[in-house]
């Protein structure tokens, strides 16, 4: 006989918390104790199998972030600057954002210059133009001017060559704008095809923890220490230069222009720049980037075109510290003596040349850039292409920094940042499948 059902009022249903029982960060921090122990072994025990197996599990993470780089630039590019048609003043957030991409740019330039001059990174190493090779990939200025303009549609993507695919979607992006309510339906699908890439990115970078055991380990496994004591006066100058940048200018930026606090930002934004520590990508980490930029009390159609726009052309580390420190190491090894004009080359390098990197793990284009530029030999970049993974690390976070704190300052300034979000934004929004919710609308910047 069954019971009849009571009209007992229904309760509330509390919605299940996913539980993560190890926050991200403590998962990569993991990673990395983890991989140096192992790589460590492999080398002091010599077990080759275990060598392999770490570059194996290295070489699929980075393998499966590049695999949607392509299609990712492209997307995103193309929807952000379509985005744009949502904000208010959309050409003045434009040139800010240009305007401090430039100014932080030369600061750090400044830097890496100013400790590269101090420190002589190139004497004492024992290191002679002998030990040098020539670059299998070089950079010039018709290079690079050239080569933005593609001869085709698919090679671009075949061969992974950003900076061609930013001016594709560049190009489709404006036109977009221009062909206005007959674009929908393109801006729907790109829209849709964005979302579905960023979703099965947010799947790989789930995996940063593995992919750090690996990337870690085989770096320890195959260089060890005593590559690090050969150059350990640039390999110590580009982390000093980049720890400056990173906790000196940027805070002071944060303070004295954005007027918000500094502490808040690295704890909303630490999860982007760990992952870019580990995967050395800056367009890999994008999609978490925005994620913590909008997080930050960005607006989403705002961060939807700073963050894009600055993970394939802001590159503080690659394109400013590291090429000004490596171009000083590069003509001490080869006794070439650098004038005032020098500097004031690698700074405008930096500045203007910093799209030649794009993104990409290692920034062996924009050095050849710099060296061409100043007339120094291109054997100089083999100095550096084995303690280059070292570095990159360091390099890639610094850039990633960057790129969430311009969209920030520029907001901030122009009034329109969210200090609500940015006071309570998470320290680790990876936890997080849902993506921040999207504010509607962008207030209109201030004038002035």
């Amino acid at each position: 006989m069954s019971v009849p059902a009571t009209n007992t009022p229904s309760q509330p249903v509390a919605p299940a918390k996913r539980q993560f029982p190890v926050p991200f960060w403590a998962q990569i921090l993991i990673g990395l104790v983890l991989g140096v122990a192992l790589g460590w072994a492999a080398r002091h025990f010599d077990v080759s199998w275990l060598v392999t197996t770490l570059e194996k599990i290295g070489g699929i993470f980075v393998g499966l972030l590049k695999l949607a780089v392509g299609p990712l630039v492209f997307f995103a590019i193309l929807v952000s600057i379509t985005n744009l048609r949502k904000v208010n003043n959309a050409a003045r957030l434009a040139s800010r954002t240009l305007l401090w991409f430039m100014i932080t740019s030369l600061i750090a330039v400044a830097i890496g210059l100013f400790i590269g001059l101090i420190t002589n990174p190139g004497s004492g190493t024992g290191l002679t133009s002998k030990d040098g090779g020539e670059p299998k990939a070089t950079g010039s200025w018709i290079d690079f001017l050239t080569g933005i303009v593609p001869t085709d549609v698919i090679t671009p993507f075949t061969e992974l060559n950003v900076l061609q695919i930013v001016f594709l979607a560049a190009v489709a992006g404006i036109a977009a704008l221009k062909l206005g309510d007959r674009a929908k339906p393109i801006l729907s699908l790109s829209e849709a095809v964005l979302e579905l890439l960023q979703k099965a990115l947010w799947w790989v970078i789930r995996l940063a923890p593995l992919g750090t055991v690996g990337l870690i380990g085989y770096a320890i496994a195959t260089y060890g220490w005593d590559l690090i004591g050969d150059y350990a006066v640039f390999t110590a100058d580009v982390y000093i230069g980049c720890l400056l940048v990173l906790f000196g200018v940027y805070p002071l930026l944060l303070a004295l222009v954005a007027k918000v606090n500094p502490i808040q930002f690295f704890k909303g934004a630490w999860p982007a720049i760990q992952l870019a520590f580990v995967s050395r990508s800056s367009v890999g980490t994008m999609p978490l980037t925005q994620r913590v930029t909008e997080r930050l009390g960005v607006p989403k159609e705002y961060a939807s075109f700073a963050v894009p726009f600055g993970a394939t052309t802001k590159m503080d580390g690659c394109a400013a510290i590291y090429p000004a420190i490596a171009a000083i190491f590069v003509a001490e090894i080869f006794k070439v003596d650098l004038n005032v004009g020098d500097y004031i080359l690698i700074a405008f390098v930096s500045v203007v040349g910093s799209a030649a990197t794009a993104g990409l793990t290692g920034a062996t284009v924009m050095l050849t850039l710099t060296l061409s530029t100043l007339g120094l030999p291109m054997e100089g970049v083999g100095l550096l292409i084995a303690i280059d993974p070292i570095i990159d690390m360091i390099r890639t976070a610094t850039n990633v920094a960057g790129q969430a704190l311009v969209p920030v300052i520029v907001s901030a300034r122009e009034k329109i940042l969210d200090h609500d979000a940015y006071d309570n934004a998470s320290a680790s929004p990876i936890d997080a499948d849902e993506p921040a919710a999207p504010r509607d609308a962008v207030p209109v910047p201030a004038a002035g």
